[in-house]
């Protein structure tokens, strides 16, 4: 997919606010408030911004945590992983490789095969079913 670059009014008339606020501004939901948290349908999660399939309904699991946990990506490239140091700590955002909306963190603490957890905001996501 190519890379998408719309204005900041363009991306606010897209999205809702909430969306907007954490795909475009880093912001991150409340923990067990997001739609996909115990969503178990099968399918793809696609970015809200500019729909590039990111995990599959495969991936995912419960990780205790309240957002949405994935512990592998769809396929190689389709998020890019980012040095976050805002908060006072050190941690990997991931961002969609399209159009770089913010979709969450990945920490080295999931299950095995990939020890993996890609922590992802339900407002990020748009989850295609099969």
């Amino acid at each position: 997919m190519t890379n998408i670059k719309l204005s900041e009014e363009q991306w606010r008339e897209k999205l809702t606010p909430e969306q907007f606020e954490v795909c475009r501004c880093s912001a991150t939901e409340a923990p067990f408030t997001g739609k996909y948290v115990d969503c178990k349908t099968d399918g793809v999660y696609q970015c809200r911004c500019c729909g590039q399939g990111l995990f599959d309904s495969a991936s995912k699991y419960n990780s205790g945590t309240g957002w949405p946990s994935f512990s592998d990506i769809l396929s190689e490239n389709t998020v890019k992983e980012v040095i976050d140091s805002s908060h006072g700590m050190r941690r990997v955002e991931v961002v969609c490789s399209a159009c770089d909306a913010h979709l969450g963190h990945v920490f080295e603490d999931g299950p095995e095969p990939t020890g993996r957890r890609y922590c992802i905001n339900s407002a990020s996501l748009d989850l295609k079913e099969r």
